[in-house]
């Protein structure tokens, strides 16, 4: 059975060579080849990328999704007006049509924000690791 302090030396020691290498947590290992034991991998570049198209998608369709809004609305109420039964139907399209293109300008601001916050929360834990919690820090209350 190994003393505390032969674990400690051994654990000092490992820790030392890591410090050398630099900490990085959640990022590719410094060679770019990432974690070999892992298949998937997601970084911030690759989050701020999908939330950039989210955003894009979400301006593209809050532009072109209602251009027809109006129009549509008009062609309706004109058509009710002349007894043409189409002319519900033609709202009634309009309304579903309207309805689920805000359910996804929704989603797309939802995915934009949440991949924004979540690139952002990781960066500010990633360097209050890396600043606050280095090993000759922690070590030096050991000696």
């Amino acid at each position: 059975m190994s003393s505390f302090d032969e674990l400690w030396g051994q654990a000092r020691t490992t820790a030392t060579a890591r410090q050398h290498s630099s900490m990085q947590l959640n990022q590719l290992a410094a060679s770019g080849g990432g974690d070999s034991s892992s298949d998937y991998t997601v970084t911030s570049p690759d989050l701020k990328a999908v939330g950039n198209e989210a955003q894009k998608l979400y301006h593209h369709l809050e532009t072109d999704a209602f251009y027809a809004g109006a129009t549509t609305n008009t062609a309706s109420t004109d058509l009710t007006n002349d007894g043409f039964k189409t002319g519900f139907a033609l709202y009634s399209a309009w309304d579903t049509w309207r309805s689920q293109a805000e359910a996804l300008l929704s989603a797309c601001a939802h995915i934009h924000n949440h991949l924004e916050d979540t690139v952002i929360t990781h960066q500010n834990h990633e360097e209050f690791l890396v600043t606050n919690l280095s090993v000759e820090d922690i070590d030096k209350h050991f000696k």
